[in-house]
């Protein structure tokens, strides 16, 4: 196990935009900040094609820095990319399907854990990571209360690792990491200023060196 696996990883999460080209440029710029373990890419409100073509652009980019490029919702888009997962906020029944058909070829991730109940179903499929937070609910400097919570009470006792959605202030990975979770979502936190994104992943990174707890062996 190295240093950084051993504590709280950043995973990035792709911020809505049409523009191809600075999205590219944006995120070939955070990731030469320092240790991020996956980037998850949403569809937002890109059609079909246009997101294809996105992929197409942006997996090679997240891989090459040594990332895990994850698709959000569609598989078809994740094959022809060639990205390493997908990330799901559908029903249970698709989680499910998902993970029978793709693991362990691809990494499948599920979001939608609102709630105690519903994560524990989610558990019971054993996708390989469990998302508590929404992507694009990154809307105060610090994580939400809720997720804190969940992801505490999650890493506390099921071994399916976690990822707690942060908040738009890089300091929020700290309160995350003391949870337990084994990942913290940054969003806006680093993309709302491009021109700052490598500064912001290496601050974000360099308070997790400092003050994540340890993960045992």
């Amino acid at each position: 196990m190295s240093e950084i696996d051993d504590r709280c990883r950043l995973v990035l999460i792709v911020p809505e935009s049409d523009d191809l080209a600075a999205r590219q440029t944006m995120l070939a710029d955070a990731l030469k900040g320092g240790d991020v373990a996956s980037v998850i890419l949403p569809q937002y409100g890109l059609d079909d094609g246009v997101f294809q073509k996105h992929a197409e652009a942006l997996v090679p980019v997240i891989q090459a820095a040594g990332a895990a490029a994850l698709i959000a919702g569609d598989s078809r888009v994740a094959g022809r990319a060639k990205a390493d997962g997908l990330h799901l906020t559908g029903d249970l029944a698709s989680v499910a399907e998902a993970v029978e058909k793709f693991s362990p070829k691809l990494i499948i991730g599920a979001g939608n854990a609102t709630d105690r109940h519903k994560s524990l179903e989610i558990g019971e499929v054993q996708p390989d990571y469990i998302f508590f937070g929404k992507i694009g609910g990154d809307i105060k400097p610090e994580a939400h209360p809720k997720n804190l919570a969940l992801g505490e009470w999650w890493a506390s006792m099921v071994e399916i690792p976690c990822i707690v959605m942060g908040g738009t202030d890089p300091d929020s990975v700290v309160s995350v990491a003391e949870t337990g979770a084994e990942f913290v979502a940054l969003c806006q936190a680093v993309f709302a200023d491009p021109s700052r994104a490598a500064q912001v992943v290496a601050t974000a990174n360099a308070l997790l060196d400092e003050k994540a707890p340890r993960f045992e062996e």
